[in-house]
């Protein structure tokens, strides 16, 4: 195919892409094609019909879809998050993204109180949290650097009603005097430091202990984190909410990935476990679709960190560590020693697909 036919190709596809009814059918097309090719030995949607489905859009547009219980939200179409969300089974799901992290998340957000979030993205999980602390009086601290998505958060809050958020501009770290900027593309950039003044492409930084300070708020019920790297960074500037007795210190969740955390030595021995650990945490990985996948009535599965399976390509996964590890027992929880913490159906059963 010559570059002019693919031009017209894409061109193509994009007008489709402008009317909803017409990419909707090509959507409900290339999920049925999923089901075609159950027997493909890769990924089917990452491989094919995710392609198809990209072409529809840019990174422009914007769009609108409604869970199983009314939420709204409008997103931009700019990675997977986007793709998978639109192409989910049902088409009113009962999350966005990552189905179990999601469910764990709501489930910690029960008893209310202060939650932080770093990199809040445009809500697809703080508006769901929101809503479960404001049942017991909470209030969710949202911070997300990128302005695009920062916006997109806000009018997220606004479309559900939720008044309960109180969201930044600002990076969590390790000091409150760096200047970040964000390297990357969207939901995949990660943060380094910046000479210059905080602007359109950088933005100040904060620990979790100044801004609890600054904000009047005594404790924490829960620090979530997924900022691509700066994690460890981040758990350094909380050392006055993570020293805080069981029942007063925060429920931690949070992202690790093999490009910026060193777990040579066994996952309980990298750096940050092993902070956490120190401060009388009991740590769990998360088994969890990097996607948008069906999952209701499936309990939330838990790997210890001294037992979790990590062969295979770079990856990354959620963590959860708590001081009453009470609060992730009985129903809605299974720890399952020895698998993977990433789902994957098109993986071996035994490692990658859940055990209940």
């Amino acid at each position: 195919m010559t570059t002019e036919h693919l031009q017209k190709l894409s061109d193509a596809l994009r007008t489709v892409g402008g009317s909803a009814a017409a990419r909707d059918k090509v959507i409900a097309l290339c999920k049925n094609i999923e089901q075609d090719l159950s027997g493909y030995e890769g990924s089917v949607r990452d491989d094919i019909t995710g392609p198809i489905v990209d072409a529809l859009y840019n990174e422009e547009s914007r769009l609108r879809k409604t869970l199983s219980d009314g939420t709204v939200f409008e997103f931009l179409y700019r990675t997977k998050i986007a793709r998978d969300f639109l192409m989910s089974s049902p088409a009113a799901p009962d999350h966005v993204w990552e189905p179990q992290t999601t469910k764990l998340l709501v489930k910690l957000c029960e008893r209310g109180g202060h939650a932080v979030v770093g990199g809040a993205y445009f809500g697809d999980q703080v508006i769901l949290m929101a809503r479960q602390l404001a049942r017991a009086g909470g209030t969710c601290h949202a911070f997300e650097p990128n302005a695009d998505q920062l916006g997109m958060l806000r009018n997220n809050a606004e479309l559900n009603k939720v008044e309960n958020i109180r969201s930044w501009r600002l990076g969590l770290w390790s000091d409150s005097t760096t200047q970040l900027r964000l390297v990357g593309h969207d939901s995949f950039a990660y943060a380094e430091q910046s000479t210059g003044p905080a602007g359109d492409d950088s933005f100040k930084t904060v620990t979790i202990d100044d801004y609890c300070a600054q904000q009047n708020v005594d404790k924490l019920s829960l620090i979530m984190l997924d900022i691509e790297g700066a994690e460890l960074n981040v758990f350094k500037g909380a050392a006055k909410q993570l020293a805080r007795p069981a029942g007063e210190a925060p429920n931690l969740v949070f992202e690790v990935h093999r490009h910026y955390v060193d777990w040579s030595r066994g996952l309980e021995n990298a750096e940050i476990i092993k902070l956490l650990k120190d401060y009388g945490y009991s740590v769990y990985a998360v088994r969890d679709f990097n996607s948008n996948v069906d999952m209701q009535g499936r309990p939330v599965e838990l790997v210890p960190v001294d037992n979790v399976y990590l062969e295979g390509p770079p990856h990354g996964f959620n963590m959860v560590a708590v001081k009453d590890p009470a609060l992730l027992q009985g129903q809605g929880f299974a720890v399952v020693p020895g698998v993977s913490p990433k789902l994957l159906w098109h993986r071996d059963p035994a490692l990658h697909h859940p055990v209940n």
